[in-house]
């Protein structure tokens, strides 16, 4: 899966993002935020080079499980995840390198 221009209807519950394979880029937002509607030609271009990575935009707001499970707290909150697991994160990125460093920590995990 590639960019995804528009927010889930539903959002996924927490179990199901934990049970999610690969990696997956969460980016937490609303359709209204100046700051997200910014961002999207970061997150579009980032993402076109990595075709595997499943993208997921959940419209966040007070009360909304998911983002309060990450402590999302600044919109948007990319949140990068392998295997379900997070491993990265990017409040607000104002550079594709932003985005693509947290990718790369997905991709790239330490060696234990």
């Amino acid at each position: 899966m590639v960019y995804a221009a528009a927010h889930l209807a539903t959002p996924p519950t927490r179990e199901a993002v934990d049970a999610l394979p690969g990696t997956t880029v969460l980016e937490f937002g609303a359709p209204w935020c100046s700051h997200c509607i910014a961002a999207q030609g970061l997150i579009e271009q980032a993402l076109q080079s990595h075709p595997s990575i499943e993208h997921i935009k959940i419209e966040d707001g007070k009360g909304q499980p998911l983002g309060r499970s990450y402590r999302v707290k600044l919109w948007p909150t990319l949140v990068v995840l392998r295997q379900g697991r997070e491993v990265a994160r990017t409040v607000r990125p104002q550079a594709v390198a932003q985005i693509l460093d947290a990718i790369a920590a997905a991709e790239n995990p330490p060696s234990t």
